[in-house]
């Protein structure tokens, strides 16, 4: 870790550096800005196709091969220049627009058409359009690939040990068993669905000026059918066109993006504490590494670290994630700059979901099934086994077998011998009899060795 890593206010930058660093170039200052850059010379690309504007003519090769060139090597320099010029006017956008004329003073070709760069734009046709590209990129090529590598190992997990009876707890209480297989394909099963949600929710975008109404388009060019190129431009830059809005995108798809993140985050920190409460019951044994050190005081002791840690990032993450729900759709009238902050805190709320599923990935690769701990657990609570009992009791129609099974059972914990004789004594037909008498708490799992496996 250097010296800056040392100096970092956020964990994200300091400790966190190295974990999250796939997310800098999308989020960060540099980020925004190549992305602004990015909008901005397709927009002037666009124009130029356009071919009912004759002030912008179609661009030669050589020209677009310039306005690529901005684009695929912008560096930290380039953000540093924009910067620069930003410093001067007080004005983020207006400075990007700045830069890029300057990238093109020296071709005639492009020279000749620069006023039309930001040609009829508000600085939020730019922005709400870089902002829809971060959250197009990160969930693409960061968010999705991170599930899907904590969804691997939770399948493998749960096929290995799909076979593998366990006690099941309800109210912390024994209950009817289920497999430790089964258990993780409860968590793929939930997981799995709002990962599809997330990758079904459409970026919004807009291009259509200060108040929503493409006002100084028309004016400029009355004959131009401004709503189809808006529209054309949006979906090319591979977000969905939002033909409504007022100055700004109203950033509802923001919101509806962020709202299956906490509903994925919650589910994670659900298992992260069904996890580490197995771990205390010794259900789960960690790998233990010579080189680790557990405690400080305790040489002994393996703590589930990664499962807590990912626990206190989701917590911090779903806390940002619900404040720009509850603030990013709600504007004063046509627009304010409140929104402004917390869009810069986005890469925050996903910085932090990462490492969380990083610490879900490394806490599951170190777990293994204590297979004598789950099997004398199952053999100490045959009480389990009430309920079969007292089912086929309904079926042969006998009386009160709720009843009875609650009078035997409730309160106790109930041994092999005691259950069998209690069986014996029941007025059931010989084969329904038998097979409750052969029944143990670990063969009690209905379908989940077969739910585990399939899923």
């Amino acid at each position: 870790m250097d010296t800056a890593s040392l100096m970092a206010l956020s964990p994200l930058d300091g400790r966190y550096h190295e974990k999250v660093s796939s997310l800098r170039a999308i989020f960060s200052e540099y980020g925004l800005i190549r992305f602004r850059v990015m909008v901005e010379i397709r927009w002037i690309e666009l124009l130029s196709e356009f071919g009912n504007l004759p002030e912008i003519p179609s661009l030669s090769a050589h020209a677009k091969q310039i306005l690529n060139d901005i684009i695929d090597n912008f560096s930290l320099q380039d953000a540093l220049r924009v910067k620069h010029i930003e410093s001067g006017i007080n004005h983020d956008v207006k400075a990007v627009e700045y830069f890029i004329k300057e990238k093109i003073g020296g071709n005639e070709e492009l020279g000749a058409i620069s006023e039309f760069i930001h040609f009829g734009c508000t600085s939020e046709d730019i922005n709400n359009l870089s902002y829809g590209l971060m959250l197009q990129t990160a969930r693409k090529q960061c968010i999705l690939p991170a599930l899907d590598d904590l969804l691997l190992l939770l399948r493998r997990f749960a096929h290995e040990h799909a076979h593998v009876p366990m006690l099941s707890r309800t109210h912390g209480q024994p209950a009817t068993p289920t497999t430790v297989g089964k258990e993780i394909a409860n968590i793929i099963a939930r997981l799995q669905r709002q990962v599809d949600q997330l990758n079904n929710v459409q970026v919004l975008g807009k291009i259509n000026g200060a108040s929503g109404n493409y006002n100084a388009f028309v004016i400029a060019y009355p004959e131009a059918d401004w709503q189809c190129l808006s529209k054309n431009f949006v979906t090319r830059l591979g977000l969905d066109w939002n033909a409504y809005t007022t100055q700004i995108e109203p950033h509802d798809c923001m919101a509806e993006f962020f709202a299956v993140m906490v509903r994925i985050n919650n589910i994670i920190l659900d298992f992260n504490r069904d996890t580490w409460g197995y771990i205390a019951l010794n259900y789960f044994r960690q790998k233990s590494f010579s080189n680790e050190v557990g405690s400080s005081t305790m040489p002994h002791k393996v703590n589930p670290i990664d499962f807590e840690n990912s626990e206190g990032n989701l917590g911090i993450a779903n806390a940002l994630y619900e404040h720009m729900i509850a603030k990013l759709p709600v504007s004063r009238w046509q627009r304010d700059l409140s929104d402004s902050t917390v869009l810069r805190n986005i890469g925050v709320a996903v910085g932090h979901s990462l490492l969380a599923y990083q610490s879900t990935s490394k806490g599951l690769e170190k777990l293994t099934p204590n297979l004598d701990v789950i099997t004398a657990d199952l053999d100490r609570h045959w009480e389990v086994l009430a309920e079969a009992v007292q089912t086929v009791m309904r079926r042969f129609k006998l009386e009160q077998p709720y009843e009875k099974l609650k009078s035997f059972t409730r309160g106790k914990r109930i041994d092999k011998i005691s259950l069998q004789q209690f069986i014996a004594d029941l007025p059931l037909p010989e084969n329904a009899k038998k097979q409750l008498l052969e029944l143990t708490p670990g063969e009690y799992i209905g379908y989940a060795e077969e739910l585990a496996s399939r899923i």
